[in-house]
């Protein structure tokens, strides 16, 4: 019994001991960005049911959705460079999430207006690209509001030791993932709630309710102005209480400046005029190019950034950004699983929004949980153990592709049907996914120089973030080899423009499950054979 109390009391009350309110502002930002969920159930549906866009094709708007989070170089750069007014990019970055929102609620509600000016398909891919370059500029500037969330001093005005802030970095670092989920758990209580009542709409107030729930996604650029709001309150109120004691306030920058590195910039200045200008001009294969190109660009960023570091963590921080990669970067099913699940399966919006709050709600106890482990065990052995658990979960979906489900209900009664096993493979899945990057934004914060915390943050997190690019893009080519389509219907005719065929989505899914399993494996293997071996 005692081991039990002290296991509950090392994970989840010493956590909250440890939270110091000037954590929460970042976290305001970043749960912003987990309530960015609140339009995905919405999107899906309304791309499945009214626009002709392959699977391929969505698959690689992902690709280009994903290329600006690379700008998260500059803009790192940006904010060391005018950190007393990193405020303002949280201002601008609202207002593209904003704008996007709009975008796509008058792309709902009045589709015909909209359309006069440019298609549908065309609108739908502008919403598409704005939302990620607010989020990007937002999310640079709430990862150097986590280093200034960490005090170097208590109220007393007495120095905390070098442990004390590891530990407070490792802290800050976790409650952010936490923060990212729990803005998803709270967009999934609200879509359970939305979608209560869905199956009895007719289709004209359906389209009503989707237009709302954009209106209602306004409240993400607002939590992220009100976090800015915040922490400038926290650090003038912590300012005057110091000042009031005769003592001073100390940050972890103090007064050095930091100089302008323009290999950061040149570099980052000729990665975006390479993308824009590979992507407007149409050249063939632009997106492999424009991958191939920005790994080159950031690896050689990398390399010279680096050098900022003490011999003896350069090679450590490379092998262990290399092995994130490589487990980010593995390719899925694409949005014909879901398609499949909501025609074959009977999944609707409600379920969607059930499964949404299931898989949050156990993330973010997964991620409290997986403390220990984390803090314990090298990421190398971490992502061993991520890759081998999700092969294993992405089972229940192939099994029912095949039928398993229609086997387990016989035998059950009914029970154990697609909906019971979706719930009980989201409810062991959902952790998994967030627990690789902690460490190594831990590790950043920690061992970064002061002067370029941002920065450091930015070029590591555009390298993982790639990853998410390579992803896309092999979800695209595993989508053109294995054609998978669904019913699609014109909005105002009803008329039937593209048929279901779900012959080859089986297959698919068993190709992403080797890959998943084997590849990230294999690259540990390599990498803690190398001098690049990482014990981080």
């Amino acid at each position: 019994m005692s081991k039990i109390i002290k296991f509950l009391d090392s994970t989840f009350l010493d956590l909250g001991r440890q939270f110091k309110w000037t954590y929460l502002p970042p976290l305001m930002v970043y749960m912003a960005a987990g309530i960015s969920g609140l339009t995905g159930i919405v999107g899906t549906f309304f791309v499945k049911d009214y626009l002709n866009l392959s699977a391929a094709f969505l698959a690689g708007l992902g690709f280009w959705a994903g290329i600006p989070w690379a700008l998260k170089m500059p803009l790192g750069h940006l904010v060391d460079l005018i950190w007393e007014r990193k405020n303002y990019m949280v201002y601008f970055g609202a207002s593209l999430i904003a704008l996007s929102l709009l975008i796509m609620y008058g792309l709902i509600i009045h589709t015909e207006d909209m359309s006069q000016v440019f298609s549908v398909e065309t609108w739908f891919v502008i919403s598409v690209i704005l939302a990620p370059v607010g989020y990007v500029v937002q999310d640079v500037v709430a990862d150097a509001m986590t280093v200034e969330a960490v005090p170097l001093v208590d109220e007393t005005g007495n120095d905390y030791s070098k442990d004390q802030i590891k530990i407070m970095h490792t802290t800050m670092q976790t409650l952010g993932r936490f923060a990212i989920i729990g803005g998803s758990v709270l967009v999934a209580l609200v879509n359970v709630i939305l979608f209560r009542d869905v199956e009895s709409l007719e289709q004209a107030d359906k389209i009503n309710l989707y237009g709302t729930i954009y209106i209602y996604a306004l409240v993400i650029p607002f939590v992220s102005i009100l976090g800015v709001i915040l922490a400038n309150y926290l650090r003038h109120k912590k300012i005057q209480t110091l000042k009031s004691k005769g003592l001073e306030f100390k940050e972890e920058r103090d007064n050095e400046k930091t100089k302008i590195n323009w290999w950061i910039l040149g570099g980052s200045l000729v990665f975006v005029i390479f993308t824009l200008s590979i992507g407007s001009f149409k050249v063939p294969f632009a997106q492999e190019i424009v991958f191939i190109g920005s790994v080159i660009i950031i690896l050689f960023l990398m390399f010279k950034l680096i050098k900022e570091l003490p011999q003896e963590l350069r090679l450590t921080i490379v092998g262990t950004a290399v092995i994130i990669f490589v487990f980010r970067a593995m390719p899925g099913p694409g949005p014909g699983l879901t398609w499949f699940e909501i025609d074959e399966l009977g999944f609707n919006e409600q379920f969607f929004s059930i499964l949404s709050l299931l898989a949050s709600i156990l993330t973010l106890a997964g991620i409290v949980l997986l403390r220990p482990f984390m803090a314990n065990n090298s990421i190398a052995k971490i992502i061993v153990v991520l890759s081998i658990a999700g092969a294993i979960l992405f089972l229940p979906s192939v099994g029912m592709y095949y039928g398993f489900h229609n086997w387990t209900a016989s035998l059950t009664g009914g029970v154990v049907d697609a909906k019971f096993i979706a719930l009980i493979n989201t409810a062991l899945e959902s952790p998994l996914g967030q627990v690789s990057m902690i460490p190594l934004l831990a590790w950043i914060a920690k061992n970064a120089p002061a002067h370029l915390k941002a920065t450091f943050f930015a070029v590591f997190a555009s390298f993982t973030n790639l990853a998410l690019s390579a992803s896309a893009l092999g979800t695209k080519y595993l989508n053109e080899i294995f054609t998978v389509t669904r019913e699609v219907k014109d909005k105002v005719s009803g008329e039937i423009q593209t048929t279901a065929d779900y012959s080859e989505l089986g297959i698919l899914l068993i190709v992403v499950t080797l890959l998943t399993l084997i590849l990230p494996i294999l690259f540990v293997i390599i990498i803690n054979n190398s001098k690049y071996k990482t014990s981080e």
